[in-house]
């Protein structure tokens, strides 16, 4: 059971929410989720269907200033995940050991 999380529990990785919730922790600041679990006929999912979201293995957490930013990727690093993306108004982050690990990525 997640601590800060709860609203995205269903589908997705217990592991997952484990250490997001470590990670929310360290930053101090609200996760706010834009994205988590989608079913395999999301559109997201449809035009990407080897996405971890659809595995429930992915959230993307909203970050518009360059300040929140920082705080979430380095909360993110500290508390050992290793695959990152980085947008303009949001950062992913799965726990998908099937893909190649120790990456960061922008969109």
């Amino acid at each position: 059971m997640s601590k800060y999380f709860k609203e995205i529990e269903t589908n997705m990785n217990k592991n997952l929410l484990f250490v997001l919730d470590e990670a929310r922790e360290f930053a101090g600041i609200p996760f706010v989720i834009n994205s988590a679990y989608r079913s395999p006929t999301h559109p997201e999912s449809i035009k990407n269907p080897t996405s971890s979201h659809i595995k429930g293995l992915a959230v993307d957490i909203k970050a518009t200033d360059s300040t929140t930013r920082f705080k979430i990727v380095e909360a993110l690093i500290s508390v050992g995940f290793t695959r990152i993306g980085i947008a303009d108004t949001f950062i992913h982050v799965d726990l998908d050991f099937d893909k190649t690990q120790d990456v960061i990525w922008t969109y």
